[in-house]
C-alpha cells in the first residue's frame, strides 16, 4: 500500500470535488495508490466535476446509492447525511470514514483556529482573521466561510494561521483535528434533520474540543445556556478557557465593563473599543466581537491591534447587511439567519425601531411559534414567503402584528416595500433554509439585494 492507500470521495460539492483533486495530487506523489469519488446524484453540474476528475486520473461514480470495493480512507462531504444510503455504504467499505476538515487538518503543518456554533460563525471567523492581520500575521478564512479547507492547504504559506469556520456536519467525522484556539459560540436547535436529534448535534459541535490539550485555549460563551456548561466540562480536562460573557467579568476571559469591550490579561483588565464603536449591529454582535478578540489574545496579537481590528471591522455579506435606504426606509440583508435563535439575535440589532421581517424559505423541522411571539413582540408587520409562508404564518394566529402571505421572495420584497414607512426597517432574517427557491443563503440575499437596488434606482427617478 501506498502512503494513504486507496482513497475514496464522497459526494461532490465544492468541498468533495477539491478533495478528489488534492487526492489525484497524492496519488501523483506516491502518497496515495488510488482515488474513487462517488455521489448519488447526476446533475449536469455533476457530471461536468466527474471529467475534471477523470482528467486527473479520478475514478468517478455518479447516481450511486452503494459503495463498490474496498477503500482504506474515506473522506465524506458535509452534505451526505450519515443516514443516506451512500454515506452508510461508503462506511462499511472503507476503514476509516472522516470529514473534509479532518482530511484538510492531517495534510497542514499551519496553526489552525476552529470556530463553531449555532450562529455567529461566519462573522467571528472573519474577525478573527481581520485581527490577525491587523497585528501582521497572515491569516486565511477556510471551511464553510467559502474557501474549502483542503484547497487552503495546499497554497498556504508555512507560517499563516487557518482560521476554520466548521459545522457540526464536518465535526462529527473527526479524529485528530486540533486547533490551538477552539471556539464555541452557542448551542441552539439546528439541523436536527442531518443529525436525528438535537442532543446529537450538540455533541457534534463539543467535538471541537475533543483534541484540546496543554498549550490550547477553548473560548466558550458562558452567557448561551446551550454552551456553558462545556466551560467547566474543558477545564476539568486541564485546557485553557477563556469564557466571554456580556453580562461577567470572568478570570482570563472576555467582558463587558461599562459598555467598554474588555479583556481580563495576567497584566490585569485591558479596555478594547466601546460596544457603540461596532460597525456590526446587535447584542449577538458583541458577544462575537468579544470571542474574537479573546481568540487573537491567545494566538499572542496586542491589544492595540484588537483595537485597531474591532474599530475597522465592517459587516459582511448577508449578515445584517445594509442594503440601501429606500423612501426613509432602511432595508437588511439577514439572509444567512437560516434558524429562529439567529433572527432571535438579529431582532437586538435594531433598538425600538419598528421592523417589518421577512420570514420565509424551507424549514428545517424548527418550531415557529416561539420565533412568531418573538418577532410580534418587537416588529410591526411580518412578510412569510415561500414554503413555509402558511406554516409560518399560522404560528402568528392571535398575535397583534399584521402578518402578509408571499408566494416567493419578489413578492415579499413588494409587499414589505407597502408595509414600510419612512424611518421603519425592512430586514430579511429567514429562520429559514433557502432550498425551496434558492441554490444557496448567499444566492437569495443577491437577489433580495437586487430587488432592493432595483426599488432605489426607481424611486430616484
Amino acid at each position: 500500500m501506498s502512503g494513504l492507500g486507496d482513497i475514496l470521495i464522497v459526494g461532490l460539492g465544492e468541498s468533495g470535488l477539491e478533495s478528489a483533486r488534492y487526492a489525484a495530487g497524492l496519488v501523483g506523489k506516491g502518497q496515495a495508490s488510488s482515488v474513487m469519488a462517488v455521489d448519488s446524484g447526476d446533475s449536469d453540474l455533476l457530471a461536468a466535476r466527474a471529467e475534471q476528475l477523470r482528467a486527473l486520473g479520478v475514478t468517478v461514480d455518479l447516481a450511486l446509492d452503494e459503495v463498490r470495493g474496498h477503500y482504506h480512507l474515506a473522506v465524506a462531504s458535509p452534505g451526505i447525511p450519515p443516514h443516506a444510503p451512500l454515506f452508510i455504504s461508503a462506511t462499511h467499505a472503507s476503514d476509516r470514514i472522516v470529514s473534509e476538515i479532518e482530511f484538510a487538518f492531517s495534510q497542514s503543518d499551519n496553526t489552525w483556529v476552529a470556530v463553531t456554533g449555532t450562529n455567529g460563525k461566519t462573522t467571528t471567523t472573519a474577525l478573527i482573521v481581520h485581527l490577525l492581520k491587523a497585528a501582521g500575521i497572515p491569516a486565511l478564512a477556510v471551511g464553510n466561510i467559502g474557501n474549502v479547507a483542503i484547497a487552503a492547504v495546499a497554497q498556504a504559506a508555512p507560517g499563516a494561521v487557518m482560521v476554520a469556520e466548521v459545522s457540526s456536519f464536518q465535526l462529527a467525522n473527526i479524529e485528530t483535528f486540533r486547533p490551538r484556539v477552539a471556539i464555541l459560540l452557542n448551542l441552539t436547535p439546528d439541523h436536527v434533520n442531518w443529525h436525528g436529534s438535537l442532543d446529537e448535534y450538540a455533541l457534534s459541535k463539543a467535538r471541537i474540543f475533543e483534541n484540546l490539550g496543554e498549550g490550547d485555549v477553548a473560548v466558550i460563551d458562558v452567557d448561551d445556556p446551550g454552551s456553558a456548561p462545556y466551560a467547566d466540562d474543558v477545564a476539568g480536562r486541564g485546557v485553557a478557557v477563556a469564557r466571554v460573557s456580556r453580562t461577567y467579568r470572568h478570570p482570563g476571559g472576555a467582558s463587558v465593563v461599562d459598555r467598554s469591550l474588555t479583556l481580563d490579561t495576567r497584566g490585569g483588565s485591558v479596555r478594547l473599543v466601546f460596544e457603540d464603536e461596532l460597525l456590526i449591529r446587535g447584542a449577538h454582535n458583541v458577544s462575537n466581537a468579544l470571542a474574537a478578540a479573546a481568540a487573537a489574545h491567545a494566538l499572542g496579537v496586542p491589544a492595540r491591534a484588537i483595537q485597531e481590528g474591532l474599530r475597522t471591522f465592517e459587516p459582511i455579506e448577508h449578515r445584517l447587511e445594509p442594503v440601501a435606504e429606500v423612501l426613509g426606509v432602511e432595508w437588511f440583508n439577514d439572509s444567512k439567519a437560516t434558524n429562529p435563535d439567529a433572527v432571535f439575535k438579529a431582532l437586538t440589532a435594531f433598538g425600538d425601531r419598528p421592523l417589518v421581517v421577512l420570514l420565509g424559505g424551507r424549514n428545517k423541522g424548527n418550531d415557529m411559534r416561539p420565533l412568531a411571539q418573538a418577532v410580534g413582540v418587537r416588529a410591526k408587520a411580518v412578510v412569510a414567503f415561500g414554503e413555509a409562508a402558511d406554516e409560518i404564518a399560522a404560528a402568528f394566529g392571535g398575535l397583534d402584528v399584521t402578518v402578509d402571505k408571499a408566494a416567493g421572495l419578489t413578492e415579499a420584497v413588494a409587499s414589505a416595500a407597502q408595509l414600510a414607512q419612512p424611518g421603519d426597517a425592512v430586514v430579511l432574517s429567514p429562520a429559514c433554509a433557502s432550498f425551496d427557491e434558492f441554490t444557496s443563503f448567499e444566492h437569495r440575499g443577491r437577489v433580495f439585494k437586487s430587488l432592493v437596488y432595483d426599488m432605489a434606482q426607481a424611486s430616484a427617478r
